[in-house]
């Protein structure tokens, strides 16, 4: 007896999904507003994620946190993979087309330092 679950079988609910990946509901929503995270529904008509979805928001998180794309880049990046997307390879791809591009690893550094300070308030030294 086989006891795999399918990847690409829709398990879990939004508020899960939010906690695995440390984002907002809000932002997985932003994302299925513009097309690049789309969950299944459920008969309810509640979003619900595969753990092929996982992967896509992690890959998503990869390319906007560390690589500095905004959505409009990610939606740009799904179409042109198309079929072919496969977060296992595709990271170390956009790597190298990030630095063929000249988007150097002290740019994504600094990218990411920009993007963990976002929404906080600035410190007056108190």
């Amino acid at each position: 007896m086989n006891n795999t679950i399918p990847n690409d079988k829709p398990l879990f609910p939004i508020s899960v999904i939010a906690d695995m990946l440390q984002v907002h509901q809000r932002t997985l929503r932003i994302y299925n507003e513009e097309g690049i995270l789309v969950p299944q529904r459920s008969p309810k008509n509640r979003r619900l994620y595969s753990l092929d979805d996982i992967e896509r928001g992690k890959f998503i998180q990869y390319l906007t946190r560390n690589i500095g794309v905004n959505i409009a880049g990610v939606k740009i990046i799904f179409i042109l993979l198309g079929k072919n997307y496969n977060p296992a390879t595709q990271k170390e791809e956009i790597e190298k087309i990030a630095n063929d591009l000249g988007i150097t690893t002290e740019q994504q550094e600094e990218t990411k330092e920009k993007l963990s300070r976002r929404g906080r308030k600035p410190s007056n030294g108190r």
